[in-house]
C-alpha cells in the first residue's frame, strides 16, 4: 500500500463517482478503478459499493475514509513543517544577551523576531555576563550570543553589530554631573561600582584599565552581577559607574549620565557557533542587522 492509493480512495469516497475522481486527479478511470479494487483486496474487504450510476460506501469503506484523511493531513502537515523549518519559519531559538544591550537592543529585536518570524520558538536570556554567554554558547544552551569583546575561540563567528560610547553613571546631585563632560582623570578620588571580578567581567576589565591608563587604580567599592543592580546602586548613592551609553535607557530614577571624554567606547558583538548552520538562525541575524541599522 502507497499513499497515492489513500489519495486515490478517498477521491472516489468524496466523489462517490469514479467519472469524477478520476478526472480530479488527472488520470483515466480503467487505472484508477484497478487501484481501489488493488487496495480492497489488500485489506481484504470492500469499501465501496459500486452501481452504474453511483458509490456508496460501505461500514468498512466509512472507517477506513476517516482514517485515510487522517494520515493524509498528517503527511501534508509534515511536509509543510519540514519546509518551514528548512525556509527558517520554524524552530526554535535561545539567544543571550549582555545587560546593556538587554534594555537597548534586545527589545527592537524581540519585537521584530516575533512580527516577522512568529512560528519560531524564541527564548531570551538577559543580563548574562559575557563569560556565561560563551560558555553557553560552546556547551549549546544557547545559539546567539549578544556581548561584549574579545571573543577569542575558533570554534565561534563573531559579527560586530555596532560600537557604544562610554559613559560615567551619577547619583543624582552628584558634585560631578555639574559638569557637562567628564574625564578618567576625574574618577580618581570616586567610589566606583563596577561588574563582578569573579565573573571575569569585560566591562570590569574595561573600567579598570581606563583607570591605569590615566594613572591610578580604580577605587572600587562594590561588585555586581547585573547591570540593573549597578544603576541602582549609584541611584542609592553607593558610588559611579563608567557604562555603555545603552543602560541610560533603563531609566532608573536618581540616576544621571555624563559623557566620559577621550574613550574610544566598546564593541556589541554577535556571536554564533561556526558549525551552526541553523536556518533560523541565519533569519535571525538578517533581523539583527536590520534592526541595528534602524
Amino acid at each position: 500500500m502507497e499513499l497515492r492509493h489513500l489519495r486515490y480512495f478517498v477521491a472516489v469516497a468524496e466523489e462517490r463517482h469514479f467519472g469524477r475522481a478520476a478526472e480530479r486527479l488527472n488520470m483515466a478511470q480503467p487505472p484508477l478503478s484497478q487501484q481501489i479494487q488493488q487496495l480492497e483486496a489488500e485489506l481484504g474487504v470492500a469499501l465501496l459499493h459500486r452501481t452504474t450510476r453511483k458509490v456508496e460506501l460501505t461500514g468498512a469503506g466509512a472507517v477506513y475514509l476517516e482514517r485515510a484523511r487522517a494520515v493524509l493531513t498528517a503527511v501534508d502537515d509534515a511536509a509543510a513543517e519540514a519546509q518551514r523549518v528548512a525556509k527558517g519559519l520554524q524552530g526554535r531559538l535561545v539567544v543571550g544577551c549582555v545587560g546593556s544591550a538587554t534594555y537597548s537592543l534586545l527589545p527592537a529585536f524581540a519585537r521584530a523576531l516575533r512580527e516577522e518570524l512568529p512560528a519560531v520558538d524564541f527564548t531570551f536570556r538577559g543580563e548574562m555576563l559575557a563569560p556565561d554567554q560563551l560558555d553557553s554558547l560552546l556547551g549549546r544552551r544557547i545559539d546567539l550570543a549578544l556581548l561584549r569583546p574579545p571573543v577569542e575561540h575558533s570554534a565561534l563567528r563573531v559579527t560586530t553589530v555596532r560600537r557604544d560610547q562610554l559613559i560615567v553613571a551619577l547619583p543624582e546631585g552628584h558634585p560631578l554631573a555639574r559638569r557637562k563632560r567628564l574625564g578618567v582623570e576625574d574618577l580618581r578620588d570616586q567610589d566606583l561600582i563596577v561588574h563582578a571580578s569573579r565573573g571575569r567581567s569585560v566591562m570590569h576589565g574595561i573600567v579598570t584599565d581606563l583607570c591605569r591608563s590615566a594613572g591610578f587604580e580604580a577605587r572600587i567599592r562594590h561588585e555586581v552581577a547585573e547591570t540593573s543592580t549597578l544603576v541602582t546602586f549609584v541611584a542609592s548613592g553607593l558610588g559611579v559607574a563608567v557604562v555603555p551609553r545603552p543602560v541610560a535607557e533603563l531609566g532608573v530614577p536618581g540616576t544621571t549620565y555624563r559623557p566620559l571624554a577621550g574613550n574610544q567606547g566598546v564593541d556589541l558583538v554577535a556571536a554564533v557557533r561556526a558549525d551552526d548552520d541553523s536556518p533560523v538562525l541565519a533569519r535571525a541575524l538578517g533581523l539583527l542587522e536590520r534592526v541595528t541599522r534602524r
